[in-house]
């Protein structure tokens, strides 16, 4: 990359003695921490300008060093634009009598909500244009639509701010009228009692952001006689509401990392009482789906690890009544369930692969969908309709574009709805390549590692790779096609998905040896995929880049500190850095609830082992890669001062001359721009620092 005449920010130290255990940490950056109050009010005060003057300083400094790239940046914005069908639809479902649809119109940011009634020559309702409701603002998200059960009104859900703190309101489909209803500070989730007026919303903590309340509103009353009832005060617990697919019980979930609880009402009775499903213990896991006369629930009762199908009478639903239905395996985990009339349809995933089973409730047939490519992402579509023989199924990979499949349960034939297209007339499929190979870990275990790359690029040690991953929360991330992906792959990138510990990719089992007190593992399993990328000769340290983000983030934070010097560049978005100061501080979102994933430091054995790796607090003077690093100022899930102090403590104990850059959007939360055009222009912005640190900008 060209050496800038431009000086990188040096932040105050104002050294913060931070003391637990007896141990005593110093944070020089602590003061750039501001409260919700801060950052929202009108007037700020001296701390809240000099937070502002150090992000805006960064991201000065950041265009600044970036400028000789700009025109690359924007040539791959419209690159990737131009592969983008900018007046798209989704393929319509059919729920209670409509056919509903979600579309894009050219030079639009946002979508429209519409639907048609009984068929699709019918005349289209438009429901919800999200370009004219976000015109007033820099952030927009419309989410929480749900219809009532008449089809006459719908309530829906906005955020202005980007920290997921969401307003409800209600909309009269009929005449377009839309109530004086607002309720505040919700998260965005409501059902609809069968009665047509009321509705149950969840609340959250003002301060925490943990999801504790349950209410009830009925249309036409004050917000302020919404009655409360049910309250989460488990602060390791948060709270929802839900609706059976059967539209009989109205559901009130309760969940922690290691234990659920679940609640249910007759959706008739919207005044009544819910009942206990199972009251709530350790390590107890299940969720509930209701047919007929039972509920089915997936669990992990009996040290079912990979967890399994049980059933109970709605009668006794304790868990001395549940027996099974699916049992447990060794080898396969149940990931999800959708029960049909006379169908029962299962997602699974064996050695780390994702498949659909079909099973008749009479047991005349049990088979699952055949898919051949050797990585692949496939799940279970929007599917209201009960009484059906078909279910959607939406399909992709590495090489292959996005499809939603209609598949018949019955003659077992398929219809393939729509393919996503990929505009530009470049794409061809047959193009790329993609494969798993295995990387042995330190310890022994292998780890996958999904690649694609085009068919023309040479594998060497001058192959720019990019490696990526995220590995927490038991979250696996599918093997899917990306049509921005393609400006890396047709340009020489390889992309490496690493499906290391911390994800559910080989089972239950490879998400438990990734968290608490073996959260190393993720890290270490990361390193060792890159070593065996570099060994097999795939890339090499000079070409080979990571990127994560949020929990991923973290996991760029820890493999920097490391072995920095496996890689030439790192992108970190949202990053988790500061784990240790966040986990011990009960009064920020996330914290209580995630003691069962990171452990809780207030216990010595954890604070030890959380400081041991938490990248802000592992920073020492050596040498760096080139480090791009990513926030959103209201962002509610990773504070935006974590990486904005990792990036100061970084400038003052680094001891080599690579690029380390902050972008901070001030606008936006933990998910980035909201509009579909701004978030391709961050993304541009993140593969231009890859381009120019391998000098291919000059070459275009």
């Amino acid at each position: 990359m060209k050496n800038i005449d431009a000086k990188a920010p040096t932040a105050e130290k104002q050294p913060t003695k931070l003391e637990k255990h007896g141990d005593v940490r110093i944070d020089n950056y602590f003061w750039m921490r501001l409260t919700d109050e801060q950052k929202l009010g009108d007037v700020r005060d001296d701390q809240t300008q000099k937070v502002i003057n150090y992000l805006e300083e960064e991201n000065t400094y950041h265009d600044k060093v970036t400028e000789f790239s700009k025109n690359f940046e924007e040539n791959l914005f419209e690159e990737m634009k131009g592969r983008i069908k900018e007046d798209d639809s989704s393929v319509p479902y059919k729920d209670n009598g409509y056919f509903y649809i979600t579309r894009f119109e050219k030079g639009m940011q946002y979508p429209i909500y519409s639907r048609k009634k009984d068929n699709l020559e019918a005349e289209e309702q438009i429901m919800f244009n999200v370009n004219e409701l976000a015109k007033d603002f820099d952030y927009f998200q419309l989410g929480g639509l749900n219809i009532s059960n008449d089809n006459k009104l719908a309530v829906f859900a906005t955020d202005t701010v980007s920290r997921r703190q969401y307003f409800l309101r209600i909309k009269n489909l009929e005449t377009g009228e839309i109530y004086k209803d607002i309720i505040e500070n919700t998260t965005g989730g409501s059902v609809w009692a069968n009665d047509n007026k009321t509705i149950f919303y969840t609340k959250k903590d003002p301060n925490t952001l943990r999801s504790e309340k349950i209410f009830r509103h009925v249309l036409g009353t004050p917000t302020s006689e919404d009655v409360e009832v049910f309250h989460e005060t488990d602060e390791t617990f948060g709270t929802y509401v839900t609706k059976s697919k059967s539209d009989k019980y109205i559901l009130i979930g309760s969940h922690s990392t290691v234990s659920t609880e679940a609640q249910y009402l007759d959706a008739d009775n919207p005044t009544g009482e819910f009942t206990m499903l199972q009251a709530r213990e350790r390590d107890l896991e299940y969720s509930v789906s209701h047919f007929g006369d039972h509920f089915y629930i997936l669990t992990n009762k009996d040290n079912a690890i990979n967890f399994k199908l049980m059933k109970t009478p709605i009668s006794n639903t304790e868990k001395e009544n549940w027996v099974d239905v699916i049992p447990h395996r060794e080898d396969t985990l149940l990931e999800d369930f959708s029960i049909f009339k006379e169908y029962l349809v299962l997602e699974e995933r064996t050695e780390g692969l994702n498949k659909v089973r079909i099973k008749r409730w009479d047991n005349s047939a049990d088979y699952y969908l055949p898919f051949d490519e050797e990585t692949y992402s496939v799940g279970v579509y929007s599917n209201p309709d009960f009484d059906t023989h078909v279910i959607r199924y939406a399909y992709n990979s590495m090489t292959t574009p996005a499809s939603v499949v209609d598949f018949n349960m019955g003659d077992q034939s398929k219809e393939v709805k729509k393919e996503q297209e990929v505009q530009g007339g470049k794409f061809k499929k047959e193009n790329y390549k993609s494969k798993r190979v295995w990387a042995t870990a330190r310890d022994g275990k292998k780890v996958a590692i999904s690649l694609v790359y085009h068919k023309d690029t040479k594998l060497d040690k001058n192959t720019p790779l990019l490696q990526y991953a995220y590995g927490s929360y038991g979250y696996t991330i599918p093997d899917g096609f990306s049509t921005t992906r393609l400006s890396l792959l047709d340009r020489g990138f390889v992309y490496a998905l690493a499906h290391i510990r911390g994800s559910e990719y080989l089972g239950r089992d490879w998400y438990e040896d990734g968290k608490m007190l073996h959260k190393k593992n993720t890290f270490t399993d990361f390193i060792d995929c890159s070593k065996y990328l570099i060994e097999n000769n795939y890339t090499s340290s000079k070409h080979l880049y990571a990127m994560g983000g949020s929990a991923g983030g973290l996991l760029m934070g820890a493999i920097v500190n490391m072995n920095p010097e496996l890689y030439n560049g790192i992108i970190a978005a949202v990053p988790f850095v500061d784990v240790i100061s966040t986990m011990l501080d009960d009064s920020i979102p996330l914290t209580t609830g995630e003691y069962d994933e990171w452990g809780n430091p207030n216990d010595k054995e954890y604070y030890d082992y959380i400081k041991s790796y938490s990248p802000y607090d592992q920073v020492v003077p050596k040498a760096y890669p080139n480090i791009l690093v990513t926030t959103g100022f209201h962002d509610s899930q990773v504070q935006y001062w974590e990486p904005a102090k990792w990036v100061a403590k970084l400038r003052e104990l680094k001891t080599d001359n690579n690029l380390l850059l902050l972008r901070t959007n001030m606008e936006a939360g933990h998910g980035g721009a909201s509009g579909r055009f701004d978030a391709l222009k961050e993304t541009a912005k993140d593969y231009t620092f890859l381009f120019a640190l391998e000098n291919k900008l000059e070459k275009e």
